[in-house]
């Protein structure tokens, strides 16, 4: 069922949800939170596409909040809220509301979605795209228990990486983080198989992804041990490779669905590592809603070690970067200690 609200209200959209759910015999029971999507009329589709996939798993009401941009300067002094409700099939197993803004009320977007917040429910707000340079202070951000934003999506990826250290608050995370959750795990099995030190680590991948930086700092933070960044075509993340001292451990996925991974003593193991879609990685965020201090951790090691050369290569060509880690002692931990406690480790640690 959908239901069309021209120049409407908060208070107008909420007595169509509720005429809505009689027509239909739904009940406002089931949904677990109130997941906001800010983003323009050109991506709002694919958002929308795979916020609904992600509801199977996590019933929700759906806000999806477009900002219309004003041909003129007398557009832009016409506030307006154009609204549809979608309920049953039209929405999936929650409730999905589209808000196109006009005018000034662009800009206080908090003021419409206030209302139409699930009571005592958990918040979650997702940008895309153009992603705020503070998540925590955005006037959206601010009503959300989580925040969730998108790197790969930006024009300068490495740069937002920055500000996205500069500007971190807990409840905020990363989809270009996500993205290398498998990764991380698969890494964290394959040191608990040796007992070996690492010695050094070399991250490969596409230019300017996000993710491959990400992994690079978690590693380094983890490891303690220095992290080389190269460049390769891709897709997204191809290898990992890490000198131990007893031999070198290498997780290589070359076509961005299967990956092989070799242990020295070891037969080599072909093992599932498949780039997933945007639902799945929306899923997951939703699956915990306290801040992720590992994301936070990595995040703040390794901003200002992005780009630096690494030992032996002063000519800084950008064919390879390094993230720069202090060599000190490594001690041994568990992977799933590693995962939550900031202590030196020479394992790898799996989210």
């Amino acid at each position: 069922m959908k239901t069309d609200l021209t120049d409407t209200t908060a208070s107008k959209i909420n007595k169509a949800l509720v005429l809505g759910r009689r027509a239909i015999g739904t009940p406002a029971i089931g949904m677990v939170l109130t997941l906001v999507i800010v983003t323009d009329e050109e991506n709002a589709y694919d958002a929308l596409k795979a916020a609904s996939d992600a509801a199977h798993e996590h019933p929700s009401r759906t806000l999806l909040v477009i900002k219309r941009v004003s041909r003129s300067p007398r557009d832009r002094t016409r506030s307006r809220l154009d609204a549809e409700v979608r309920l049953g099939a039209d929405a999936g197993t929650g409730e999905t509301i589209v808000l196109r803004l006009y005018g000034d009320v662009v800009d206080h977007a908090q003021s419409v979605v206030l209302p139409l917040l699930l009571p005592d429910a958990p918040v979650v707000v997702w940008w895309p795209v153009n992603a705020p340079l503070d998540p925590a202070k955005d006037p959206l951000g601010a009503l959300a228990q989580r925040r969730v934003t998108d790197t790969y999506a930006c024009e300068e990826p490495i740069r937002e990486l920055v500000a996205r250290a500069d500007a971190y608050a807990p409840g905020d995370t990363d989809l270009s983080w996500t993205r290398i959750t498998p990764w991380r795990s698969m890494l964290a099995a394959a040191l608990d198989q040796v007992d070996c030190e690492v010695q050094s680590v070399e991250v490969e991948g596409e230019e300017f992804n996000p993710s491959c930086e990400l992994l690079a700092m978690w590693l380094a933070d983890r490891l303690d041990v220095p992290v080389k960044r190269t460049v390769s075509t891709g897709p997204g993340l191809t290898a990992v490779r890490m000198d131990t001292d007893c031999g070198p451990v290498v997780l290589d996925r070359a076509d961005g669905s299967l990956a092989n991974l070799s242990i020295q003593g070891q037969p080599a193991r072909a093992v599932a590592l498949k780039r997933r879609e945007t639902a799945e990685l929306i899923a997951e965020e939703l699956r915990r809603l306290d801040p992720d201090d590992t994301y936070a951790s990595a995040l703040r090691y390794g901003v200002d070690r992005l780009n630096a050369p690494a030992e032996g290569d002063p000519a800084g060509d950008g064919d390879a970067r390094a993230v720069a880690a202090p060599v000190g002692k490594v001690a041994k931990a568990p992977a799933k200690d590693a995962a939550q406690e900031k202590t030196p480790v020479r394992k790898a640690a799996a989210k």
